[in-house]
């Protein structure tokens, strides 16, 4: 289990737990692990001023793109993260997620940030589509930002860019501009094979079985199937008290028939549409 609750984070001899980017790369460099260390002071301050323009004017839209768009969120997001978080966090964390953004977005762009979208549109989008070609013209022709090996702008961008490049997302307006910035879908397309090449597929749907693992899975762990029980109960009780505090279920006392009182049973109430999380 993480210590923070949070990620990225880095477990580190002598610091304990690191669980901010910056802390973790400051706390890397400390220890010679620097992919900047080849780069001129002109090409440093050239990473410093586009790392401060992608936070800025890149990473706002991005979170609006994926959390806060309500089509991309309902249909893209909120359903990746229900897929891929384990049962039953996956009934809360995404709707916890959004909130969380959609604070930090009231942060940046102020409290009424959401009552003009077509400024929204015009402005904000505008300038993160101004930052992609800007990223666009400084990359050029060249396999990474500053030549041949990859630096922490690189880690940076593709971070940022890769995401949006490959997600299928319904309301893609910023997607599209960047898929039209030929270079830069190259530039990720390439990262990928260098360094992620089982992308897209199952990186250990190749690999042997190791050895024993023919074996029962009472020989292998004793406690799984007990784990596995525990695991099930605690999700029933977490979904039955969700359902308790949301209405869906409720208690109803039967009233008295002619063959008696009727046991107090639980009665499901029906509803059209489901409720949003």
């Amino acid at each position: 289990p993480l210590p923070t609750g949070h990620l990225p984070a880095l477990r580190t001899r002598d610091e304990g737990t690191i669980s901010k980017p910056q802390q973790i790369i400051t706390h890397l460099r400390k220890q010679k692990y620097n992919a900047d260390y080849d780069l001129s002071a002109t090409q440093s301050a050239d990473t410093l001023a586009f790392v401060s323009l992608l936070e800025e004017k890149l990473l706002p839209v991005l979170i609006h793109t994926f959390w806060v768009d309500a089509k991309n969120y309902v249909e893209h997001t909120r359903k990746w993260y229900a897929e891929t978080i384990p049962f039953p966090l996956n009934f809360f964390l995404p709707n916890a997620m959004h909130k969380r953004h959609l604070k930090r977005l009231q942060l940046i762009w102020g409290d009424d940030y959401m009552e003009d979208e077509e400024k929204l549109e015009k402005e904000l989008y505008r300038e993160a589509r101004e930052c992609l070609t800007l990223l666009s013209q400084r990359l050029g022709s060249q396999k990474f930002f500053f030549g041949d090996s990859p630096a922490s702008l690189d880690a940076l961008v593709f971070s940022r860019l890769a995401p949006l490049l490959k997600a299928k997302l319904p309301n893609g307006k910023l997607q599209q501009h960047l898929k039209s910035l030929q270079n830069l879908c190259n530039y990720c397309t390439s990262i990928l094979s260098l360094y992620f090449p089982w992308d897209g597929g199952d990186p250990l749907s190749g690999a042997p079985r190791a050895a024993g693992t023919d074996g029962s899975e009472a020989e292998e762990d004793p406690h799984k199937r007990r784990k596995q029980l525990l695991s099930v109960l605690v999700g029933l009780v977490a979904m039955l008290g969700y359902a308790f505090l949301s209405g869906i279920v409720s208690i109803q006392r039967g009233s008295v028939g002619p063959a008696g009182r009727q046991p107090v049973a639980p009665a499901l109430e029906e509803e059209e549409e489901e409720e949003e999380e």
